[in-house]
């Protein structure tokens, strides 16, 4: 029964889930949502003490990120730009997008007025079969602002979709990004046969699909863009997880903010 519920059971049956090597990412979210469960049923007085309280949570192991400079994106948009690809590969540099995000996208996404573009859902394969989902989290529904560049480049895209008329009559025959036959993009076909190659050619590091939000994200930061807009661009839940997760530029940026002050301070003052 739920009111006899103790803490060594919860432990235990976490302790079952990590035996057969489920990862820490769902052992703790499993904890989240049964301490949301239990904390309902403690508003509704079935229990009196919360049995989560004290269970050990095995930690997180950090993922590796990797990012490209500003030199080597360039280096990376020069190359994919002969890419069958390239319009694909520009979104997801400069809007730091999920991989299921970008994916994703359909037409109707596009604000053309305002150079815009709507995240309102992701893609995913299951059993061999595509669907749509809700974004992973509420702040993951977002408008991002595109660059003119990357809006003119959708433009000449979406016109030769339009030439080309719809390769398949399906609830995915709206989608921006797609194969040669207009069906849905596989994420692991991308990296497979354009992403990797296009590292190899243009020299570069051997980094995740992943790594081209980290790097988006790292770029603007580097160049000053505020810490709040980049989180709402990324849809992360604050501005102090976007900082969090890139540490690594602070220092950059706080040597920068250093030269600024002193400038503005000294500027015409003489001491």
């Amino acid at each position: 029964m739920l009111a006899s519920l103790s803490p060594l059971e919860v432990q235990a049956a976490y302790q079952v889930m990590i035996d057969r090597k489920l990862s820490a990412r769902t052992v703790r979210y499993t904890h989240a949502v049964l301490r949301a469960a239990i904390k309902q049923a403690i508003r509704w007085q079935l229990l009196l003490n919360d049995p989560t309280q004290g269970v050990e949570l095995p930690r997180e192991q950090c993922r590796e990120m990797s990012v490209l400079t500003t030199e080597q994106a360039r280096s990376f948009l020069r190359t994919a730009s002969h890419s069958r690809q390239a319009c694909l590969f520009v979104v997801a540099l400069t809007t730091g997008m999920r991989p299921s995000e970008y994916l994703a996208l359909c037409w109707r996404d596009i604000n053309w007025d305002r150079g815009t573009v709507s995240v309102v859902r992701t893609l995913h394969k299951k059993e061999g079969q595509w669907t749509f989902a809700d974004t992973k989290r509420v702040r993951g529904r977002r408008v991002v602002k595109l660059q003119m560049w990357v809006l003119d480049l959708l433009r000449k895209l979406k016109g030769g979709a339009d030439e080309a008329g719809a390769a398949c009559d399906s609830v995915f025959a709206e989608l921006i990004f797609t194969t040669t036959r207009g069906e849905p993009i596989n994420e692991e076909y991308l990296v497979k046969k354009h992403f990797k190659p296009l590292l190899r050619e243009a020299g570069l590091p051997n980094i995740r699909l992943y790594d081209l939000r980290h790097t988006s994200a790292t770029l603007a930061l580097t160049v000053g863009v505020a810490p709040k807009v980049v989180s709402e661009q990324l849809g992360h839940a604050s501005a102090a997880f976007t900082l969090d997760t890139y540490s690594h530029v602070l220092p950059h940026m706080q040597d920068e903010a250093a030269s600024k002050m002193e400038a503005a301070l000294l500027n015409g003052l003489s001491l």
